[in-house]
């Protein structure tokens, strides 16, 4: 790795620090030179772990609803021991439904929240390859210093983890005419600043992850939920192009919500603005962060979601898919058993008459065959016809992207169904559910003692793991020892079903593929998502 000798002014620095009582850590710890300045990180064991690293300047004041500018380089030494603040949101420390504590953001939360976090192994020989960690959240909530994403035990199998912050909310996507005409003027994207940030921080890795020990030809860029959605728009934005050589996108896929126009969410974004009195530009940056809340629902709202803004992302990113222009990156992707628990109080309880309601409405024609699949005689047996037909539908939005990806490119396909019941309260209940592979991947359990993991969940997680580091070494998660995962290719229609064993299935039994072919051709199911 890189390591300079400090200047003098560093050297008065870390002089300061033994005199404040630090002298024997701040000595010992690692420290690195970007091209803004010196880090002083943390050692743990293996790993170097250096955090709350600006990567752009804070994005207050005039900066509001900007892209991200570039940083002031700072004097001397800075400390990089502690976790920055996270992106504005309203915080649940003690979690919600199936999310306990070790899933959700803790600490502060700021405007000034554009930091990223780095795990490096210790004295790396070569240069390693580098996974950039998009957090999920609905695009209004999430952090790259949540618990289950600590990088230090993805670092000790021989990568670099870097997990980042963005804008969420009204903050990271709102936009109006006034704003996006300034944009355009300053020939940046007019909206979706949480995107631009994505960007920014891929950027910083790109030039200063060399310090680090990493190769900045050999990023995966990674997230789950919101975080797939935005590697999902990563890929097909050409101001991502080149920064990144792997994606993994889990649970998200380009069509899983709609992408508003421009125009829209400048429509909405006149309204909030009026509301709040607020009639320019620099009215809008004045106003408190208080007032830019919003009760719009997440994932629906042009206020506070990524948009068509004809730069970023010229078109829908499922469209843009179909065209062929995307990046040909090898993508390892995925879906969770049971996604929708999570987002349901209780368990879902449905008479004859509204099961057979609910496959009119999603099937329409096609729901008298779809009743003859998922037979449900029994309160109980609709229950699982329910959760059976949400899996088969998310496993068929996965053919159906894997298939328009194919179409144009022959880059690799790894994709998989996460099937293991994670312990814990009420686990009957909320199942596999939303996020929950997530722990398993980072190795993690131990940020939830409550849940009283197993030897199975560690063997599960242990697995896991090595797949994953697999696919950012690689571009393939195979590797001596584990389970062969199969390509997924437009004759192979293969998946990896990962829980208690580890083994190829097709990607739905040819007794639903046909009749979700007939489905997907008619369209509806781009609604569904």
């Amino acid at each position: 790795m890189k390591r300079d000798a400090p200047p003098r002014l560093a050297m008065l620095t870390l002089a300061a620090l033994c005199r404040a009582g630090a002298g024997h850590a701040a000595v010992h710890a690692p420290r690195v030179r970007v091209a803004d300045g010196e880090l002083l990180g943390l050692r743990e064991g293996g790993v170097e772990a250096f955090l709350g690293v600006p990567y752009a300047a804070p994005p207050t004041g005039v900066n509001r609803w900007r892209a991200p500018q570039p940083l002031r380089p700072w004097r001397g030494v800075r400390l990089a021991q502690h976790f920055a603040p996270s992106c504005l949101q309203t915080l649940t420390p003690h979690g919600i439904g199936p999310w306990s504590a070790e899933y959700v953001v803790h600490g502060r939360v700021s405007e000034n929240c554009l930091y990223l976090n780095i795990w490096t192994p210790s004295h790396a020989a070569q240069p390693l390859p580098v996974m950039v960690w998009i957090p999920g959240g609905a695009f209004i909530s999430g952090s790259g210093s949540v618990p289950i994403y600590n990088g230090r035990h993805l670092a000790a199998r021989g990568i670099i983890v870097v997990t980042i912050n963005y804008r969420l909310g009204v903050l990271g996507f709102f936009t109006d005419p006034a704003l996006a005409a300034q944009a355009k003027r300053l020939h940046e994207p007019p909206g979706n600043w949480g995107l631009q940030d994505m960007i920014a921080a891929l950027r910083w890795v790109r030039r200063n992850i060399g310090a680090f020990g990493g190769n900045p030809r050999a990023v995966t860029v990674a997230g789950q939920s919101a975080g797939a959605i935005a590697v999902q728009e990563l890929i097909v934005s050409p101001l991502a192009a080149g920064l990144f050589a792997r994606a993994i996108a889990e649970s998200g896929l380009p069509d899983s919500l709609p992408t508003p126009s421009l125009a829209a969410a400048e429509r909405a974004g006149e309204a909030f603005a009026r509301a709040r009195g607020a009639s320019t530009p620099a009215a809008l940056r004045a106003l408190p962060a208080a007032r830019l809340t919003t009760t719009a629902a997440a994932m629906t709202s042009p206020l506070i979601m990524p948009i068509v803004d004809g730069k970023l992302l010229p078109a829908v990113p499922e469209r843009l898919l179909a065209r062929g222009r995307f990046a040909r990156t090898p993508v390892l992707l995925g879906m969770n058993a049971d996604e929708n628990t999570g987002f349901h109080a209780n368990p879902v309880k449905l008479s004859r008459a509204a099961w057979h309601a609910y496959l009119a409405r999603t099937f329409g024609a096609l729901a008298p065959r779809f009743a003859r699949l998922f037979p449900a005689p029994s309160a109980t047996a609709r229950a699982r016809a329910l959760r059976a037909v949400r899996r088969d539908l998310g496993l068929a939005a996965l053919y159906r992207w894997s298939r328009l990806r194919l179409a144009h490119a022959r880059s690799h396909i790894y994709a998989y169904l996460w099937t293991h019941v994670e312990p814990g309260p009420r686990s009957r209940v909320w199942r596999v559910f939303h996020s929950s592979e997530i722990p398993y991947v980072f190795e993690t359990l131990a940020a939830a003692p409550q849940r009283h993991f197993t030897a199975l969940d560690w063997t599960i997680s242990r697995r896991m793991s090595r797949y994953w580091v697999n696919f950012v070494k690689t571009g393939d998660p195979n590797g001596a020892g584990l389970p062969h995962w199969p390509k997924l290719t437009r004759r192979g229609l293969w998946i990896m079903q990962l829980g208690a064993r580890a083994v190829p299935r097709p990607i739905l039994p040819p007794r639903l593929l046909r009749p979700m072919r007939a489905f997907i051709a008619s369209g509806a199911i781009a609604k569904l998502f």
